[in-house]
């Protein structure tokens, strides 16, 4: 995991605990920037079903 390509979104810009992420071909690798031992582990289509979730507001009713 040491030769992972992690990247940020250009949004960030100079901020520090931003969301970063990286793939070895398989496997999608999430963490945080100020706390990059902590690493979620999971499939490029599995997050795809998340993202594509959070954008139709499926987890809305988490945030009342």
């Amino acid at each position: 995991m040491d030769q992972l390509n992690w990247q940020k979104s250009s949004f960030s810009g100079t901020k520090t605990n931003c969301l970063e992420i990286a793939s070895d071909g398989a496997r999608v690798y999430l963490r945080e920037s100020d706390d990059p031992t902590t690493i979620v582990t999971t499939t490029r289509a599995k997050l795809n079903a998340l993202l594509t979730a959070a954008k139709a507001g499926e987890f809305d009713h988490l945030t009342a």
